[in-house]
């Protein structure tokens, strides 16, 4: 729900009480930036007190759909961030780390695979949800938009928690085993912690802002949706394509230098230059199978730091979080970097250049951290 801001971003932007407010991508970048934030503190606590899991996932479950109907009620920006963006993200992240620990339990060997297909899973939905939205948002308004995404998350979502088990015993007793934070001490965690930031820091603008790059080149609401489910058919497809390959033994170093680095060509020449609908389309559709599948390497660079569970829980946490930072980020620089004026022949139609710019930097900036993990790979020392 909250990577198809996107649309809601578009439509606020465009009617009242929120018309053209360039601080709405805030409730977005929270949205979406906080839940990865709150990892680091939720794979402790599930860690040491395993029984918590349940009680978290329907605590989060029912305060997720108290945000959607809190935010179908707003009529400022800072009631909107607080709803849809604070409140919603503190739900999400207490549903989805004890379904995430529960899951961990199950795969070992073949742990990027599934990995990649449990991410996917947010593409499939997205797939449909932008089109859904964008329909009744233009009939119904946001805030009958919003109760209707309430009772379909009650009525889809509630049945099936129940059936999320773990494969381990829950222990009766809290435990007190110290995390291992040796893989501190390697070079390498610094390296992919500094890459991961960086794909954070530019990854969202462009499912935030191309919907209302297509309003400005002057097509309908629905053009922004089918850039959104685009972006997620290609995500869908790449991080179970990369979920496979890692499990391959692919180097996770090549995938990291090479998933952004197409991601900032993408954006410099297909998004910046876009004066038409095809170079978007199938812009949507590199980037989605590129950046989108980016964080499926997370398993596999955990795997790198330690060959234990913990180790990699731990640091898929760091990892989170890392990119938590970059989204949040994101929303107030995005406020900042876009333009007034609309100009069709100039780069990026001169509103959204500096907004290109930027994301096309962070994808370079992340490509090119890995490039001496990479080459030390292929001169056969490994860096650790």
């Amino acid at each position: 729900f909250a990577l198809n801001y996107g649309v809601f971003q578009e439509y606020y932007y465009s009617h009242a009480p929120f018309l053209n407010n360039d601080r709405l991508s805030i409730v977005g970048t929270i949205a979406t930036g906080g839940f990865f934030l709150g990892a680091p503190f939720m794979t402790p606590l599930l860690k040491h007190y395993p029984r918590c899991q349940r009680p978290l996932v329907w605590s989060g479950w029912a305060l997720t759909i108290i945000s959607l109907i809190g935010a179908s009620f707003a009529t400022t920006l800072g009631a909107l961030i607080a709803t849809q963006g604070v409140i919603y993200t503190i739900g999400v992240t207490i549903l989805y780390w004890p379904i995430m620990s529960m899951m961990n339990e199950w795969f070992i060997l073949r742990r990027g695979l599934a990995f990649g297909i449990i991410a996917a899973a947010t593409g499939v939905s997205g797939i449909v949800m932008p089109f859904a939205l964008a329909a009744l948002l233009d009939k119904y308004g946001y805030p009958t938009t919003l109760r209707a995404m309430a009772v379909a998350f009650t009525v889809l979502t509630g049945p099936i928690l129940p059936m999320i088990k773990g494969r381990l015993p829950l222990s009766k007793t809290v435990a007190t085993k110290s995390t291992d934070f040796s893989f501190l001490k390697k070079p390498l965690f610094y390296f992919y912690a500094l890459s991961v930031l960086c794909q954070g820091l530019g990854h969202y603008f462009p499912t935030l802002y191309l919907p209302l790059y297509a309003n400005s080149l002057g097509y309908n609401p629905s053009i922004g949706a089918l850039f959104l489910a685009l972006f997620s058919l290609a995500q869908v497809i790449g991080q179970v394509l990369v979920g496979y390959l890692t499990d391959r033994k692919v180097s996770v170093r090549f995938l990291a230098l090479i998933l952004p680095g197409v991601s900032c060509i993408a954006i410099l020449t297909l998004w910046g230059l876009a004066k038409s609908l095809s170079p978007l389309i199938i812009f949507a559709l590199i980037y989605g199978l590129f950046a989108g599948s980016y964080l499926v390497l997370w398993a596999q660079m955990g795997m790198e730091l330690g060959d234990n569970q913990n180790v990699a829980l731990t640091t898929f946490g760091i990892f989170a979080f890392l990119k938590g930072v970059g989204n949040v980020i994101t929303g107030p620089i995005g406020a900042d970097l876009i333009l007034q004026g609309t100009d069709i022949a100039v780069y990026g139609l001169e509103k959204y250049t500096w907004i290109v710019a930027y994301c096309g930097v962070c994808m370079f900036v992340c490509s090119m951290i890995m490039v001496p993990l990479f080459f030390k790979a292929v001169r056969g020392k490994v860096y650790r």
